[in-house]
């Protein structure tokens, strides 16, 4: 049996349906007045574990450098982001979200779980499990490819 349609098939409706949820979900978040590289920025920052640098928040967002510092000047004029120089090295820039930030960010959280709600009620949890598992595992594999 040839494999490859079902991989394409795969391959496609991943693509597809990541593409959709982000549009989506950016429609949703509109009112907050982000762009989706900015909420997603901000969820980053609300979840990381310390400050990161503006270049682990581009290899974050999959976007260059130099287009993250716009980016974060942005977030910066709507009180959500400060940078600070890193004690060790002043040539880095640290990002540290706001109270207001933080703020936001719960209201992201919140309109992306209702929206969850919404999209995935009607469908089974044991295939939710399944396609999960294999999205998973999926991007285990990509995370083991040579960079």
């Amino acid at each position: 049996m040839n494999a490859d349609p079902i991989y394409e098939a795969f391959a496609l409706a991943l693509h597809d349906s990541a593409r959709a949820w982000r549009h989506a979900l950016d429609q949703r978040l509109k009112p907050l007045g982000l762009s989706q590289a900015g909420w997603m920025s901000v969820a980053l920052l609300a979840r990381a574990a310390a400050p990161i640098t503006q270049r682990a928040l581009a290899e974050a967002l999959g976007v260059e450098p130099a287009t993250v510092v716009s980016m974060v000047d942005r977030l910066q004029r709507l009180g959500l982001v400060r940078r600070e120089m890193a004690l060790e090295d002043r040539r880095i820039r640290q990002l540290f979200l706001t109270a207001e930030g933080e703020r936001v960010y719960a209201e992201v959280r919140r309109i992306a779980a209702d929206f969850r709600r919404e999209q995935l009620a009607a469908i089974d949890p044991a295939l939710l499990a399944t396609s999960t598992e294999t999205l998973q595992q999926l991007l285990h594999a990509l995370h083991a490819l040579p960079r």
